[in-house]
């Protein structure tokens, strides 16, 4: 098959939704109608011995959340699916900000009772600054909860976007009747059972039909009617290419639980989501069906298997085809590398791959050579963008709980900090370690990956820290910055890159720093090379 061929037949997105909205059931069922898995494992429920697909931590199971971003590939009607699955926890966010960096769409999923949650106005709007399109897909609609009009007025505000309804709900909770699909112009029943695993839909081009009393009964039937004529007169047609320029949202309502409304989503969202994109380097902007093969690492994951101690380092790849065994530039190292078994996800399963193209997602084992936002290409000296640190919310001193495994510490801290499961600060004063992470969790994250996975343990000390900048001066030898390094020479760290760090205390000290050092600029995020 030719380049295009294959780049015409992918789509790479990913799903991303407050936690407990349901984000893993749905990336569960998408699988099952890719026939990538047999039956779906509910994320909450203990009874079903089946674990969900996706999670596959220890920690993640235990809490029933997601933890590290997956990837899982599938087929449907000829076209290759590539999910990345990310975490909806708030401490985890840095992880999904990340992984929205190799998307080409997204699918935002809201809970019909919660409405539009915090951590899900946080990822839309970093998907609004990238102006990546998203499909909004409304679930658990066999719950009670917000009127349909409500929910789509609260997403419009709060999210500040434009959406238009391609399905809409018949009855909500214990009256939820079913769907009528406005795009494609059916009714879909909802018999509750979510064991079968494709529902009926039946056809019916027009809505005024007596068929459709017949099927829901009057009532429902006059409130349809009644409310799809407000959708008709209240929001825009759908306009694909407003869709793909992140102008317009369309939603979907459904049960991913109950497997309800997602064969909807998934055939509108295979026929208009946007095939892989140009991506911007520093030094031009690359198109997919370029013949010479690029790609760049958006996140690395130590120990997939635990029986061994690998590392995989995931690659989007952007242009080009990737062929097994070639001879690829490590674009930072200088240095040509071979990948003699580079691996891509079929749901859970990894297998390992010969060529693959751009919008796929390749693992590559790694010993060490990887760091988060590498490029790889063909021979061109090119980096990719916009994979940045952000400052962390949360310090801690890291110290070593057993003296006897001070290598498997250090080790294991290395592999977790590449990973980018949080950020390591070396200070300048004493040397002492300090762990920087987005959230809370992550801190019991590391300790219990390092004892179960290196061996090594841990202990925490506070730090108090309200926001680690990374400092840049404008003349380094300069008398401003010298007095700099030498007043707050406490308070100086290192990042593993050997950037200067400076740990501000409060938000006072941060200001008054700044306006005593106004030649000293202090980022919030480590890549202001590029952000100046």
């Amino acid at each position: 098959m030719s380049l295009a061929k294959e780049i015409k037949r992918r789509r790479t997105f990913g799903i991303i939704s407050h936690p407990d909205a349901g984000k893993t059931t749905l990336t569960e069922k998408l699988l099952l109608f890719g026939g990538a898995i047999q039956e779906a494992g509910a994320v909450k429920s203990n009874k079903i011995k089946k674990g969900a697909t996706s999670d596959f931590m220890e920690i993640e199971r235990q809490r029933g959340i997601s933890v590290a971003t997956s990837v899982l590939a599938f087929e449907y009607e000829g076209i290759k699916i590539n999910i990345l699955d990310t975490p909806g926890h708030k401490d985890f966010a840095e992880d999904t900000f990340r992984t929205l960096t190799a998307v080409d769409s997204v699918i935002v999923v809201i809970d019909v009772a919660k409405g539009v949650e915090e951590q899900t106005e946080k990822l839309v709007e970093v998907c609004r600054m990238r102006n990546i399109p998203m499909i909004v897909f409304i679930n658990k609609m066999d719950r009670e909860g917000k009127d349909a009009f409500e929910l789509l007025d609260e997403i419009e505000k709060k999210l500040n976007l434009r959406v238009t309804p391609l399905s809409f709900p018949i009855g909500m909770g214990y009256d939820f009747k079913g769907i009528y699909n406005i795009w494609e112009k059916n009714v879909n029943l909802f018999s509750g059972d979510s064991r079968k695993n494709i529902e009926e839909t039946i056809e019916i081009e027009d809505v005024s039909s007596p068929e459709l009393e017949k099927l829901i009964g009057e009532k429902a039937s006059k409130t349809l009617r009644d409310e799809l004529e407000l959708v008709y007169e209240v929001y825009p047609d759908f306009n694909r290419e407003e869709y793909l320029e992140g102008q317009l949202q369309p939603v979907f309502f459904g049960s991913a639980l109950n497997n309800f409304g997602v064969r909807e989503l998934l055939d509108c969202f295979v026929e208009i989501a946007p095939t892989p994109r140009p991506k911007e380097s520093d030094t031009r902007m690359v198109k997919p069906d370029e013949k010479e093969f690029s790609g760049f690492v958006f996140k690395i994951h130590a120990n997939m298997d635990p029986k061994h101690r690998d590392r995989l380092a995931f690659v989007k790849i952007v242009s080009g085809t990737f062929e097994r065994n070639s001879p690829y530039l490590h674009v930072r190292n200088g240095k040509k590398l071979k990948f003699s078994s580079p691996n891509a996800f079929f749901a859970e399963k990894k297998q390992i791959v010969d060529t693959s193209y751009p919008g796929d997602i390749v693992g590559l084992h790694d010993t060490g050579n990887f760091k988060i936002g590498d490029t790889l290409t063909e021979g061109e000296e090119m980096r990719y963008k916009g994979i940045p640190s952000f400052s962390p919310e949360h310090f801690k001193y890291i110290n070593n709980a057993d003296p006897m495994k001070s290598k498997q510490l250090e080790k294991g801290i290395d592999q977790l900090m590449d990973e980018g499961v949080a950020q390591l600060f070396t200070l300048e004063l004493n040397g002492r370690k300090v762990i920087g992470t987005v959230g809370a969790l992550q801190f019991e994250v590391i300790q219990y990956r390092l004892e179960h996975e290196y061996g090594a343990k841990c202990s925490y000390e506070n730090l108090n820290v309200h926001k680690a900048c990374w400092v840049e001066a404008k003349d380094p030898k300069s008398e401003e910055f010298v007095d700099f390094k030498r007043v707050k020479a406490k308070f100086l760290a290192k990042d593993k890159r050997g950037q200067l760090v400076f740990f501000a205390d409060s938000a006072f000290t941060l200001q008054m720093t700044q306006s005593k050092y106004p030649n000293v600029k202090l980022h919030f995020v480590s890549e202001f090379e590029k952000a100046k």
